[in-house]
C-alpha cells in the first residue's frame, strides 16, 4: 500500500492519503493496533481493592473490544467479556466473584474462562466445544503495568528489556500514581500526526521556548530500536538530571529526560521526578484523545521543574501544530514532505513500521 525508503537520504513521509483515507483508517485497526501491545492498566492499583474481575474495552470507541481482567490466585489473566453463547456482555462492572455468570441465558464460566454449565443444553450433540471457553488474550507485565493484544505479532519481552537497559536503577513500582495532576486531552488531528510530531525534537525551538529552556538542542539524541524510539534529553547545565548509578550506559552525562515511544501509541516520558505516561486513543481521522498519567518519584523536583505546568504548555502548543498540520493536509498541492536525516530519524522510522505492517 506504501513504500518508505530506508534510507532516510532518500525516503518521502507516508502521503497525505494515509491521514485522510477511510479504508486505510480501517486496516489499521486489524494490521496496526490489533497485532501489537497495548496498555490496559495499572495493575497494582486495579486490584488493590476487593473486587478481582473488571470489565474493560480495549481502545473504546476504535478497535472496541470488550475485555475482561481476573485476579486469581495472584495471577492475573484476561479473556473477551463476551458469552460464547450469545455474544452478551458478562461482566457489566468490577466485583468480587468466584465464577462468571451470564445474564442472559445462564451460562457459566470459571475463573479461568472454562465452561461450566448451561441450562436446557442437555439434548445438544458435541457440546461443550473448545469455542465454548471464553478466548484468553495475552497479558504481559512491564513493573505494574498492564499490556494485552489482540493478535500480537512481536515478541513483548524485546521492547521491555530495552527499556530496562537504561531504567533498571528506577523503583518506579513505588512511584506515586497522581490523579490530581492526570488529564485526557482532546485533539482535532489523526492519531498518527499526533506521534509524528511527538518523535521528533526538531520542532522544539520553533515551538516548545519553556521545553527547550531545560534542554542542549544540541544534544539531543534520537535511537530507534524494535518497535521503539528512545529519545535522550539533555541537560542544559542548569536542569535538574538524573543521579545515574556507577555501570549505567549513561553514566557521566547529564540526561534530563527520556522520552520512549513504543508502537504504535504508548509513550513513557521519564523526568528526575518521576514518568509521564501518553496514551494515544484513536477515535476518529480527525479526532485523538491522549490520556496523560502521572507516576511521581520526587515530589520536590516535580515542584522544581513544573512538571505539570510544563506538560500543559507542551501539549498545548504539540496541538495547535498537529491541527494545523491536519488542515494543511487537505491542500490540492501537498502529497508527501522529505525528512531531515539528522532530526527525524524517530519519525521515518514510524513511517517504516506502519508501511509495513500495511503491505
Amino acid at each position: 500500500m506504501y513504500q518508505i525508503n530506508k534510507r532516510i537520504e532518500q525516503a518521502e513521509t507516508l502521503p497525505a492519503d494515509f491521514y485522510q483515507n477511510g479504508q486505510v483508517w480501517e486496516a489499521c485497526k486489524e494490521n496496526i493496533f490489533c497485532q501489537n501491545w497495548q496498555y490496559l492498566c495499572d495493575g497494582v492499583a486495579l486490584f488493590k481493592g476487593a473486587e478481582n474481575v473488571y470489565p474493560l474495552t480495549l481502545l473504546d470507541n476504535y478497535l472496541d473490544e470488550p475485555i475482561v481482567l481476573i485476579g486469581n490466585d495472584d495471577t492475573v489473566k484476561c479473556f473477551t467479556n463476551v458469552c460464547t453463547h450469545r455474544g452478551f456482555q458478562i461482566v457489566a462492572q468490577p466485583a468480587k466473584m468466584n465464577r462468571l455468570t451470564c445474564n442472559y441465558h445462564g451460562r457459566r464460566f470459571d475463573l479461568d474462562g472454562k465452561f461450566q454449565f448451561m441450562p436446557e443444553f442437555q439434548a445438544a450433540e458435541d457440546f461443550p466445544r473448545p469455542c465454548d471457553h471464553l478466548h484468553e488474550l495475552p497479558l504481559h507485565n512491564w513493573r505494574q503495568f498492564i499490556f494485552t493484544a489482540v493478535n500480537p505479532k512481536f515478541d513483548f519481552q524485546k521492547t521491555w528489556d530495552r527499556l530496562e537497559e537504561r531504567l533498571h536503577f528506577l523503583p518506579i513500582e513505588s512511584f506515586r500514581f497522581a490523579p490530581e495532576y492526570s488529564k485526557t486531552y482532546n485533539v482535532h488531528a489523526h492519531w498518527a500526526l499526533y506521534c509524528d510530531n511527538y518523535l521528533e525534537g526538531f520542532h522544539i525551538p520553533f515551538v516548545h521556548q519553556a521545553l527547550g529552556s531545560i534542554l542542549d538542542y544540541g544534544s539531543y539524541t534520537t535511537e530507534c530500536y524494535d518497535q521503539m524510539v528512545l529519545q535522550i534529553g539533555y541537560g542544559d547545565g542548569s536542569s535538574l538530571s538524573f543521579d545515574l548509578p556507577q555501570g549505567h550506559i549513561d553514566h557521566g552525562k547529564e540526561v534530563t529526560a527520556y522520552y520512549y515511544w513504543i508502537f504504535p501509541n504508548f509513550m513513557l516520558n521519564f523526568y528526575p521526578w518521576g514518568v509521564q505516561l501518553n496514551i494515544v486513543r484513536p477515535l476518529t481521522p480527525k479526532f485523538t484523545k491522549v490520556e496523560f498519567l502521572y507516576y511521581i518519584y520526587d515530589q520536590e523536583a516535580f515542584e522544581i521543574m513544573q512538571g505539570d505546568k510544563l506538560a500543559e504548555k507542551t501539549e498545548r502548543e504539540d496541538e495547535f501544530v498537529v491541527e494545523a498540520v491536519q488542515k494543511g493536509l487537505r491542500s490540492r498541492f501537498y502529497r508527501s514532505g522529505r525528512f531531515s536525516p539528522k532530526r527525524e530519524k524517530g519519525v521515518h522510522y514510524f513511517h517504516q513500521l506502519i508501511a509495513e505492517h500495511l503491505k
